[in-house]
């Protein structure tokens, strides 16, 4: 079976494995922004900027996906995972490039805001995740099952 990012398995793949990596760079974002040095929260910061365009990314590719899959007419239960997913990119975009923007204010009420926006953007991308890791294996199941029924003998017909 080919995993090559232009099989709809490698794009999936492709794509669970940004919004992990965007789960793991609010998840340390989180913990540098946390810390009392100077140096610490700018580290924590610039993992926030970089989840904010792992987002951006992830949640164009998404609707590019949906796009072609729908131009091709694709399975439309297919189609029908796909709209949770994109919603929750969008709102994975929307958390990150917020908690940015108010992490990067003067007012402590904003600060608070965009520190507490952190681990909602974290929590967002794991459900991204898993919900792409969920849709791989389902787009994987027809494959592996024409794989067992061409594996098996076929009956002679009597």
């Amino acid at each position: 079976m080919s995993t090559a990012p232009d099989t709809l398995p490698g794009l999936l793949r492709l794509l669970g494995a940004r919004a992990h990596q965007v789960r793991a760079a609010t998840r340390a974002a989180d913990h540098y922004l946390a810390q009392n040095a100077p140096d610490e929260h700018d580290t924590g910061a610039w993992l926030l900027a970089s989840a904010v365009a792992l987002a951006a990314d992830l949640a164009a590719d998404l609707d590019g996906l949906a796009r072609t899959l729908m131009e091709r007419n694709a399975e439309p239960a297919l189609l029908q995972r796909l709209v949770p997913l994109r919603a929750q990119a969008h709102q994975l975009h929307a958390a990150t490039k917020a908690a940015d923007r108010f992490l990067e204010q003067d007012s402590r009420d904003d600060r608070d805001t965009g520190g507490w926006l952190v681990p909602m953007a974290q929590q967002l991308a794991t459900r991204l995740a898993a919900g792409l890791d969920d849709t791989l294996a389902a787009a994987r199941r027809p494959v592996a099952a024409d794989k067992a029924a061409a594996s098996e003998p076929r009956k002679a017909a009597a």
